[in-house]
């Protein structure tokens, strides 16, 4: 039987289209999330950006791997239901922590979270991952918008920095970034309250509006990968680096960085 949060039809639907509401996943942990975001913000680690963008107003704020140094992290990652759930989701015996992430937009922020795919950005390749971005606020306007279906896609879509909007890569094994809503694509997105979540595939394309409310929007993101997910070789910098990590093409991630977190 599946995990109480999510249904067969819920496991079945993130196959098929890749994304999936999951309501209430960090609802016991709203607090303690929102208690390590201000420690993040006020302690910001060597990736953390304000995403200043010219001709933009308000503070998009975002960092990553900082749960091993944020204790309300690694409480939450290690006592919540998003474990098992993610392995369930993924179709797989195990779920690994691969990083976390945390995206604030104070009010009046116009700047748009870019259409992207994770992916790309990674040096981890497999059909079992999933990402959970999850509200610390109720989002209404500045909710997480997830084009389904498009983890099939043949190509990648290239991984670009979101401020300057330059190219990661050499552009010519990815496809262009494109307009979802120009194209008319099968684009999900929920009002939602705090604590729920959106579980989606990092080869998901996804991006969130601008905040235009009078509040924050907080976000915490994890990410995990499952039973198949190997090392790859990207053609440049990866992002995260985890610079050192000495992990070599076809490997799986190393345990003693990457954790497993559930099993079973």
């Amino acid at each position: 039987m599946p995990h109480p949060l999510i249904s067969k039809d819920d496991i079945d639907t993130y196959q098929r289209d890749g994304v999936v509401l999951v309501k209430g996943l960090f609802a016991d942990h709203v607090d303690k999330l929102r208690e390590g975001i201000e420690r993040n913000m006020d302690q910001p680690g060597p990736y953390a950006s304000n995403n200043d963008k010219a001709g933009e107003t308000g503070r998009f704020f975002d960092d990553y791997c900082n749960w091993q140094r944020i204790p309300e992290f690694e409480e939450v990652i290690m006592s919540s239901d998003a474990a098992q759930v993610g392995a369930e989701l993924m179709g797989s015996h195990s779920a690994q922590l691969f990083h976390d992430h945390v995206l604030v937009k104070e009010p009046g922020t116009s700047m748009a979270t870019p259409w992207h795919q994770d992916g790309p950005y990674y040096f981890v390749d497999g059909q079992q991952t999933v990402s959970f971005w999850s509200p610390l606020d109720p989002v209404t306007d500045a909710t997480l918008r997830c084009v389904a279906g498009s983890h099939l896609w043949e190509k990648p879509v290239l991984p670009t920095r979101w401020a300057k909007g330059d190219a990661f890569f050499d552009p010519a094994p990815y496809m262009p970034v494109p307009d979802p809503d120009a194209e008319g694509m099968d684009i999900r997105e929920w009002e939602m309250a705090p604590g729920d979540a959106v579980a989606f595939n990092y080869a998901i394309l996804h991006g969130a509006r601008g905040n235009t409310a009078n509040a924050r929007r907080r976000a915490f993101s994890l990410r995990l990968v499952g039973d198949d997910a190997r090392y790859v070789e990207r053609p440049g910098p990866t992002s995260p680096p985890f610079p050192g990590h000495d992990i070599v093409a076809g490997q799986k991630l190393r345990e003693d960085w990457f954790p497993v977190i559930w099993q079973g």
